[in-house]
């Protein structure tokens, strides 16, 4: 207890400003920075496509939550089965890394750190997720995710990708076409060149059988 104390409150100390994600809006630069969250370059203006969580289907949240996380509604921002069943998975593939990473801890990789698996960047992760479940509730989390995600070279949220892949906007999407976006995270620009290859497919019909068990709110 001493020693998990002790790492808390070291890496408490440095955490990138977290509250700036209440009141996110979509931005018009690209931003890079480093593990620490310390702004490194700033450049090149960006057109993203913003939906308030109120214009993102249900359908669409669903298929997202039964993909990555489908603890989302319960837990506090880290989600102990997910990481149990990520250490059974990569135990039985030969010790290979498994994700298990929720919703809101991408939201804070992707906002505050850098995509380089540390054992320091994960530590900072699990903290900032943590404390931006404290501030922010979940319909706030989840329209900053599908804001943000990108789904391909230059396609950022859920309305550009709908757009891209479709032709139609996210509230027009049907299920299938909601589950297969959902698939293509969390490797989108390998997904987009093979968008109906066979895993595509395979996993599409696996995230469809499970969207009936998640109610969004």
């Amino acid at each position: 207890a001493a020693v998990v104390g002790y790492v808390v409150w070291h890496y408490s100390q440095d955490l990138p400003d977290h509250a700036q994600l209440a009141k996110y809006e979509p931005p018009v630069t690209t931003r890079v920075h480093a593990s620490d969250g310390t702004l490194l370059a700033e450049y090149a203006r960006e057109r993203r496509l913003y939906l308030p969580i109120q214009a993102i289907p249900k359908l669409l949240v669903a298929a997202f939550i039964s993909a990555e996380d489908k603890n989302f509604y319960k837990h506090g921002g880290v989600d102990p089965e997910g990481i149990a069943r990520a250490l059974v998975r990569g135990r039985a593939a030969g010790g290979r890394q498994q994700g298990a990473s929720t919703i809101t801890q991408q939201v804070a990789r992707t906002f505050f750190l850098s995509q380089r698996f540390t054992a320091s960047r994960k530590i900072k992760e699990v903290l900032l997720a943590l404390e931006i479940e404290r501030r922010l509730d979940k319909p706030r989390i989840l329209e900053i995710y599908l804001n943000s995600v990108e789904w391909g070279e230059g396609v950022f949220g859920a309305q550009a990708a709908a757009r891209r892949y479709f032709r139609t906007d996210a509230a027009r999407l049907d299920s299938g076409q909601a589950a297969r976006l959902a698939v293509m995270l969390p490797a989108p620009k390998r997904f987009e060149k093979r968008p109906y290859s066979a895993y595509v497919s395979s996993r599409t019909a696996t995230i469809l059988a499970r969207m009936g068990a998640v109610q969004p709110p």
